[in-house]
């Protein structure tokens, strides 16, 4: 129990900065990838095997949203999954970071599976949209396309951004994020919308935690493409 609570202390002291992180990411998301990442170190396991085990979660979970009709034991089972696949998705970094493993296929192989999750998890809404919901419109199709473009295009720029500017700020403190910022950035934290699907069973509520979610991610898409550009400027 002592060397488990070192590695912890030895895994924290290697955290990600704060800024840009929400809420949900702090106190609940980097602390659970924290335990994973100390069970992993125990057990000699690498960062890419934390990063596939996360897609293992992750990938089986959509695919049930997409065959399966919506059911509230089913609606459970894939929301945890999905969180238990997010989670993991902070261990793989922090496990390198604390090993200092880190390697750019290593990274690579985090960023493209994490794209891929983004496009899968909204292609699997709309397939279940279009076979299972009794949606108020045919319009509300459209909600996932929209959704998913917006959670792309923040992704790719959000990260574009970080390796464009990383050689100008590599000196400079990364800074944390005041708690209000933290609060408001909830609704476009990928934690939240794996949250969401434990709501699947109920279609009326998760349509609309779905369409909130989707609103919020295009207003912090317009307001991040316009505060990354000025900052590249």
């Amino acid at each position: 129990m002592t060397e488990f609570a070192e590695v912890l202390r030895q895994l924290s002291s290697a955290q990600k900065p704060a800024k840009g992180a929400s809420v949900y990411s702090l106190f609940v998301n980097r602390p659970a990838g924290r335990l994973l990442a100390a069970v992993a170190y125990r057990v000699g396991a690498t960062p890419n095997q934390l990063t596939t085990l996360g897609a293992l979660f992750t990938f089986p979970a959509l695919a049930t949203v997409a065959l399966l009709p919506p059911g509230r034991v089913m609606s459970l089972c894939v929301g945890a999954a999905m969180t238990v696949g997010f989670a993991l998705d902070a261990a793989d970094g922090q496990l390198a970071r604390g090993q200092r493993s880190g390697s750019p296929s290593g990274e690579w192989l985090d960023h493209v599976l994490d794209c891929v999750k983004l496009v899968s998890l909204h292609l699997v809404v709309l397939v279940s949209f279009y076979r299972f919901f009794a949606l108020p419109s045919p319009v509300f199709l459209l909600a996932p396309m929209v959704f998913q473009l917006a959670a792309v295009v923040i992704f790719f720029a959000g990260v574009l951004t970080e390796k464009l500017k990383r050689r100008a700020t590599a000196d400079a403190p990364a800074g944390s994020t005041p708690a209000l910022w933290s609060v408001l950035l909830l609704p476009v934290d990928y934690g939240v919308t794996c949250l969401s699907f434990l709501f699947l069973g109920s279609q009326h509520i998760f349509l609309l935690l779905y369409c909130t979610l989707l609103l919020a991610h295009v207003l912090f898409m317009a307001a991040f493409l316009v505060k990354w550009f000025r900052e590249l400027r």
